[in-house]
């Protein structure tokens, strides 16, 4: 067959698949919605609802289990889907979430060819002159990429100073897989929209595109390249963190090539104990790191499973540790806005303190239940579960007996999906992040209490804070003290002025000073009231946490007053 007509023969087949692949997803949706919408709003309408509820929970599992089948079969951005949903815990059901948790990004691998072609048309040069060698094996196949060893040239290894390098290059053809997969999902969204059972609960097509916008920052190398120089620069002088070296010049927006950091797998326990390392040191450093990253940074990696954190040994006394962390893959980062990073801080201070008031509140602040729900349920749900379950370790809930603990989960998931939850921009990446490294930590130490490291790191954050109330207490202290130590002297002069006869009587112009020097005195009462509260809410609060807390929180009112009640009218 000529080349010509083998090309056409070739876009033909691929645009065919092409349809095939987005009808297969809409028909797999479709057929899920109907039987959705027959069991769930059809039944219960003609009086057999009780059938719609005694088979929700197979339906969900059997749902569950064909979307297994159709991530792995088609690959591409299905099981990064999968995935995503595995971690919707407040939106979906636990029989679906349960079934999908185990979804993993492994596929066959590329043949080492069309890998060859792909990687040298994007940097210009062949292989043989690119690197000394490349090994065809490949270390990882994912549904988006797959890596190889390689090594350096000896002029790019004299350039970089690197020698063993790690080459990822992206599946051929997975732009246009992505395409047609967003494209779909975008439709199933929009479908999604209008079945009210969903929409009240949730805004599909703005999942959608979060989705959407997390995948295609996924396959850009580019992007991942500079997430891992910020993160590096973030950890620069930490030496519990280390992140492999870019390789710019072999490096595109589909080609990578990074340091070969390869080290002990951080669940690898019998490498660990090998190489003289506890595991069970290991988990709190860990935690610890991840904490910064979520609650101090800002900017956190929201993929943190095994295969993307090695152990690796460090020689020569450079680290207290005698190893550090090193962390690869930094396609999938999350960034917390100043905003919602405070909402978190209070939420693990909450959770710190067993307080399942002050954890409802912090999650109403932070904006993931509406203001308008009402969450007293929720508060009594909490304030159980932290009094029947609060600050046992993973070896500890093991323990208890199934049936309590499957009972208060019914009962909790009720309450949970029940409220108006919405979450905030890039918050389903921290719960991710989050979930991943309970489950890191349990695996590295059974009796690991994650307890044991939230509550020294919330006692840090909140002796942070209130290093920062102190300060900002003082700013206002001393403007306040400024004016009240100016105060006698302008009454003195202005009463003189008055006895000398040199004042001109103008209505207007007394009234705006008299009204001045009475906001002047209120300004200066309330800066003292806020004070008082304030010292006293801190002095309480380490005896009486609520009584103490409210009068810390009281005394935001009279400073409000003192800052801006003296702008009026000026």
């Amino acid at each position: 067959m000529p080349p010509a007509r083998r090309r056409r023969v070739d876009v033909a087949s691929a645009a065919g698949d092409t349809r095939a692949r987005y009808r297969r997803i809409l028909r797999f949706a479709g057929w899920n919605l109907a039987i959705t919408w027959w069991y769930e709003l059809v039944l219960p309408r003609i009086g057999l609802a009780k059938i719609a509820e005694r088979t929700r929970a197979k339906r969900m599992i059997r749902f569950a289990r064909r979307f297994h089948v159709l991530a792995v079969d088609l690959g591409g951005l299905m099981i990064k889907v999968g995935q995503f949903m595995s971690s919707r815990l407040d939106v979906l059901p636990p029989e679906i979430t349960r079934e999908l948790e185990g979804l993993q990004d492994e596929v066959p691998p590329v043949p080492f060819a069309a890998i060859r072609t792909l990687a040298e048309a994007e940097l210009g040069v062949s292989l043989a002159r690119a690197f000394e060698w490349v090994d065809e094996t490949p270390v990882a196949a994912a549904s988006l990429g797959q890596a190889h060893r390689a090594r350096l040239s000896p002029t790019g290894a004299a350039d970089t100073g690197l020698d063993g390098v790690i080459i990822k290059v992206q599946r051929p053809g997975i732009d246009e897989i992505v395409e047609v997969d967003l494209a779909a999902l975008r439709r199933v969204g929009g479908w999604l929209s209008h079945v009210r059972l969903v929409s009240s609960r949730v805004d599909a097509p703005a999942l959608v595109e979060e989705f959407a916008q997390t995948s295609l920052e996924e396959i850009d190398y580019l992007h991942e390249a500079s997430n891992s120089e910020r993160f590096a620069a973030d950890f620069a002088d930490d030496d519990r963190v280390s992140v492999p070296a870019v390789v710019w010049e072999r490096s595109t927006r589909r080609v990578l090539t990074l340091e070969d950091v390869t080290a002990i797998k951080i669940t690898d326990a019998a490498a660990l104990a090998a190489a003289g390392i506890d595991p069970a040191d290991v988990a709190p450093v860990f935690a610890s790191v991840m904490f910064d990253q979520l609650f101090t940074n800002g900017f956190f990696h929201a993929d943190p499973h095994p295969g993307n954190i090695f152990v690796t040994p460090v020689t020569g006394g450079s680290s207290e540790l005698g190893w550090k962390l090193t962390f690869i893959d930094f396609g999938m980062m999350g960034e917390v806005s100043a905003t919602t990073r405070s909402g978190l801080r209070k939420m693990l201070i909450a959770a710190a303190s067993r307080d399942g008031k002050g954890l409802v509140n912090a999650a109403r602040d932070l904006g993931v239940l509406l203001p308008s729900s009402d969450t007293r349920d929720l508060e009594r749900a909490m304030t159980d579960l932290f009094a029947r379950f609060g600050g046992m370790g993973f070896a500890e809930l093991r323990e208890v007996d199934p049936r309590e603990f499957r009972e208060f989960g019914v009962q909790f998931g009720d309450v949970i999906r029940s409220l108006p939850f919405q979450l905030p921009e890039n918050f389903l990446l921290v719960i991710r992040a989050m979930s991943l490294v309970s489950g890191v930590c349990s695996a590295l130490e059974p009796t690991f209490n994650l307890w044991d490291s939230v509550e020294p790191y919330a006692s840090q954050l909140l002796r942070d804070e209130r290093g920062n109330v102190v300060q900002d207490l003082a700013k206002q202290a001393g403007e306040n003290l400024a004016i009240a130590w100016r105060l006698p002297k302008q009454l003195d002069g202005l009463i003189t002025r008055f006895d000398e006869g040199n004042v001109d009587v103008s209505s207007s112009s007394l009234d705006k000073r008299v009204a001045r020097l009475e906001r002047v005195v209120r300004r200066a009462v309330s800066a003292v009231l806020f004070a008082a509260l304030l010292v006293a809410g801190a002095v309480l609060r380490a005896d009486d946490v609520v009584f103490g807390t409210v009068l810390m929180a009281a005394s935001v009112l009279p400073l409000l007053h003192a800052l801006f009640s003296g702008r009026r009218g000026r």
